[in-house]
């Protein structure tokens, strides 16, 4: 397989563990074993019985009844477990493309939603969100793109990195769009649950669409990332059965402590969506601030879901030279837009840490100090 290099995950690999303020984080302030295990009486014992063999390929039934718990349609035979939102990308897109299919993907993107169906041979369409009408999409272009030949439709909601949420009408007419040409749509929503107002929130494509395909994982809303826990849901039966055979050819079957760590979090799911909100809208509020206060120097869309924002700096400013300077220089870490091969403008912040005010008061440091002017 010829692949090319994961460019955000190479840029990321070189600060994530060394910077000290991490600014661009796409995760919520992640959990300690020991608290999800306080969430009930008696769990610590029988996670320190908890058997280490091999669990089922397609996750244990105990999990995908609770990860059903997401969804209003789906059932427990719909769902498939794997490591991490990832492998569910990777394997889908190597069981149902073929070279010279036509795939149209949101774009910006994290790039393994578009680049494992390149190393398979597709035509790739970039779907690019209106950074001036608050990050939307244009559906006409979706109208005009769509062809015999495309294969699916690839979106994220909330999206990584600007936050954007459809509307439920936009969301409707991507369906709509989508139902007349019998195009499946697969849709990123490791996001979904934490939008900050919940009346925002769209339906799980898997749910609205009878050819949709919805991508979720433990590492987002659950803010339990160590677990590598993701899965799939679907009511196309072949897709998932051709992702369990060529899941043998991965990792086999997901881990069992992660099983067993993941069904205690979905018990316990409204409690965890709760504490994240609260430290992402109070973060919100201090970013919002910030922004209101650089509107010279940056250009600012509030965010609508998810934990990250993609503001852009104004003015004649490399903006990868300047995420290396910052880092460098205060420790500062954000992520540039030339990683996501989004021009050199942008740069992502996360809001779902808990420290992410001492990052904040670094950067603005960061920003004084260098008395970052643009022209007029």
């Amino acid at each position: 397989m010829n692949i090319n290099e994961f460019k955000l995950e190479r840029f990321f690999s070189k600060y994530e563990f060394s910077a000290p303020y991490l600014l661009c984080s796409s995760d919520p302030e992640s959990f300690l074993i020991k608290e999800l295990l306080s969430f009930e009486e008696g769990a610590l014992d029988r996670y320190l019985n908890q058997r280490l063999g091999y669990t089922e390929t397609m996750g244990s039934l105990a999990l995908r009844e609770q990860i059903t718990s997401l969804y209003k349609t789906i059932k427990p035979e719909d769902v498939f477990v794997h490591t991490g939102a990832e492998e569910g990308i990777f394997i889908l897109m190597n069981i149902l493309f073929s070279p010279g299919d036509h795939i149209i993907v949101q774009f910006p993107a994290y790039q393994s939603l578009y680049e494992v169906a390149n190393s398979v041979g597709c035509k790739i369409i970039r779907w690019v969100i209106n950074k001036d009408k608050d990050w939307d999409l244009d559906t006409e272009f979706l109208r005009k793109s769509i062809n015999k030949n495309t294969k699916a439709i690839i979106i994220n909601s909330p999206h990584n990195p600007t936050s954007y949420v459809p509307s439920q009408s936009k969301f409707a007419e991507i369906i709509e769009i989508a139902r007349k040409n019998n195009t499946l749509i697969i849709a990123d929503e490791v996001y979904r649950f934490l939008e900050h107002n919940e009346t925002d929130r769209i339906p799980a494509v898997c749910d609205a669409y009878e050819y949709g395909v919805s991508i979720g994982s433990m590492s987002k809303s659950f803010a339990l990332p160590g677990l590598r826990t993701g899965w799939t849901g679907t009511k196309n039966k072949t897709i998932l059965e051709k992702m369990a055979a060529f899941k043998d050819y991965t990792t086999i079957c997901t881990n069992a402590p992660g099983e067993f760590l993941a069904i205690l979090a979905f018990k316990n799911k409204e409690k965890i969506f709760r504490r994240n909100l609260e430290i992402i809208k109070k973060n919100l509020l201090l970013l919002d601030d910030f922004f209101s206060e650089k509107k010279d120097l940056f250009r600012w869309i509030k965010p609508k879901g998810g934990t990250t924002a993609f503001p852009e700096i104004l003015g004649n400013v490399d903006i990868e030279g300047f995420s290396i300077d910052l880092v460098n220089k205060k420790g500062v870490f954000v992520l540039p837009s030339t990683v996501y091969d989004f021009g050199n403008k942008h740069f992502r912040v996360g809001y779902g840490r808990k420290n992410m005010p001492e990052c904040l008061e670094k950067f603005n440091d960061y920003v004084k100090n260098i008395n970052l002017k643009v022209s007029a």
